[in-house]
């Protein structure tokens, strides 16, 4: 999953790997969460199962590509209608982030 250094590595998962509750990272693409993670990342413009269960939702994004803002758009208004606390951030030149919403 990491290239940069051996002790950044994440060990992770997938379901041809059967090891799914003993697995920090689970890569799936449905809605399963058999490793009982408090956090579900979203890729690619990915809709997720309802995120009540987690303590976090990241939704990952181009922000160069206009279709892939318009969505993550609306999913920010989907989010927030549902209850949710959501907020913004965007990577800077530097390439640190920093919270805009």
């Amino acid at each position: 999953m990491w290239t940069f250094r051996e002790e950044s590595f994440l060990p992770h998962g997938m379901i041809r790997d059967g090891t799914e509750s003993l697995q920090p990272v689970w890569l799936t693409e449905q809605d399963d969460n058999p490793n009982e993670a408090n956090v579900r990342f979203m890729i690619d413009g990915v809709v997720p199962p309802d995120l009540t269960a987690y303590e976090r939702g990241v939704y990952i994004f181009d922000g160069h590509d206009n279709e892939a803002v318009q969505a993550a758009r609306e999913r920010w208004k989907a989010e927030k209608s549902a209850g949710h606390s959501v907020t913004y951030w965007q990577q800077n030149a530097r390439g640190g982030w920093e919270k805009k919403a």
